[in-house]
């Protein structure tokens, strides 16, 4: 199959990354590719973990030898070049075997993800380049961006299991604009669907048989950091992480949702900065109250979003703002 023409292919395609950032795949491959460096690399990030988020699961259970492909193809387009398979421990317990043969004889090695802390943010991509150099999985400060300075100082391209597998879909031309949505929660069929990617989120639930009957409202974009949508507002697509979690409205408790919420955020971040570290202990104190200090969170959401040195600080407050402004009340 020829690669020499991949990157315009991504581009044409407008195919951008499917790990929640979205950026275009096309720039960040030709950024790397023309990155004057005598050695480069390559990461697949299968590093999936937040609540209610298992599209990538899906691929790697019913299409990796796709995967590799999108791989293989990163490999033969980016010169001297290797790769990194960034795999969270569970997922490597199910798919290692099936993958270390797809990889054969390719400089493609599997690296099982730290979870000894900020299990989370680890799967952020200067978090993955420092656990690959043995380092603490902590956010990097950017710029530098990893295509230019990024995995043992070289630059290095990043991107999603998602992304990887379009990527062999563009190379075969066919590719039709389409995404892996995961829908959960009180729905009839839970699952994994790929769909057209401008789909809004009320026909992706119309769709797969999932508009609730009662009551709901619905998170959007993962299930820690995710945004609450009320019915009304799914008219739109989504923009970034594709997971839609259903909640009945009358026998969800929020509280306990809330608890759920900051409990993962607090166990998988890093620790690395005040804001994040002391502003979330602060909301599981309100929560534990059972009692919202309006005035005092809103302060906390401030200071969160403004000076949290990586995006799961500054993206922390989505699902607690828009629960207590839309549900709780």
């Amino acid at each position: 199959m020829p690669y020499q023409d991949i990157i315009s292919k991504l581009k044409k395609s407008g195919l951008k990354g499917r790990s929640g950032s979205g950026f275009p795949t096309g720039l960040k491959w030709e950024s790397v590719k023309n990155a004057k460096a005598k050695k480069k690399y390559i990461i697949c990030n299968a590093a999936e973990g937040e609540p209610e988020v298992f599209k990538d699961d899906f691929i790697l259970k019913n299409y990796p030898e796709k995967v590799i492909e999108g791989i293989k193809i990163a490999l033969k387009t980016i010169d001297h070049s290797s790769a990194y398979f960034y795999i969270n421990k569970n997922y490597f317990k199910k798919y290692g075997v099936k993958l270390k043969k797809l990889i054969g004889k390719l400089p493609i090695e599997i690296f099982q993800k730290k979870t000894e802390f900020g299990a989370y943010i680890g799967g952020e991509e200067t978090s993955i380049i420092e656990s690959i150099e043995g380092k603490r999985a902590e956010p990097r400060k950017k710029p530098p961006h990893p295509t230019q300075v990024g995995l043992f100082n070289y630059p290095t391209l990043v991107n999603n299991v998602e992304t990887f597998y379009y990527v062999s879909k563009i190379a075969e031309g066919k590719y039709e604009n389409t995404r892996f949505y995961s829908v959960s929660g009180e729905v009839k069929n839970k699952g994994v669907f790929e769909l057209p990617e401008d789909l809004t989120v009320k026909k992706v639930l119309e769709q797969t048989g999932n508009w609730p009957s009662f009551d709901f409202f619905a998170q959007i974009g993962g299930g820690a950091e995710g945004e609450i949508f009320l019915p009304q507002e799914l008219d739109t697509s989504i923009q970034y992480l594709a997971s839609i979690i259903i909640f009945n409205k009358e026998t969800t408790d929020l509280y306990g949702l809330m608890g759920k919420w900051v409990d993962f955020l607090m166990k998988g971040n890093c620790d690395k900065c005040v804001p994040c570290r002391e502003g979330l202990y602060r909301i599981r104190e309100m929560i534990d109250k059972n009692k919202i200090e309006k005035e005092t969170l809103d302060d906390l959401f401030l200071v969160l979003e403004e000076t949290s040195f990586c995006p799961l600080g500054r993206g922390s407050t989505a699902p607690f703002k828009s629960l207590i402004n839309k549900v709780l009340k």
